[in-house]
């Protein structure tokens, strides 16, 4: 399974960034999908997941902010990030894990930095 991400880049406060993620190779159909970001100096963080049958979850910084969507025929997630603040400059990686065998595979990253 491969994971390709896009989108990333460099944007103002109070801007929006749209990522998105693409799986290839053998996936279940029943699996969980979302990003995950790493600020310098900072543990690896979940932003938000989405499973294949529609269960979400975001952290509590991001929400309102950020959405996750997907599209299950296509193996597809993307994030829309609205209203980015400097603290969500990161390196935002794609994630995908199967419920059938629980295999989490990790895309490259993607820079997003938020400044003036």
């Amino acid at each position: 399974v491969q994971l390709q991400a896009s989108g990333g880049g460099l944007v103002q406060p109070g801007g929006s960034l749209r990522l998105s993620c693409a799986a290839s190779g053998s996936i279940f159909s029943a699996n969980i999908m979302g990003w995950y970001r790493q600020a310098p100096g900072k543990q690896r963080e979940l932003v938000a997941i989405l499973s294949s049958d529609g269960r979400g979850n975001y952290a509590d910084s991001v929400k309102g902010r950020f959405t996750i969507s997907r599209d299950n025929a296509k193996n597809t997630v993307d994030l829309q990030m609205n209203s980015l603040r400097p603290e969500d400059t990161a390196v935002y990686s794609c994630y995908l894990r199967s419920f059938i065998d629980n295999v989490a595979y990790w895309g490259q990253g993607t820079q997003v930095t938020v400044s003036s």
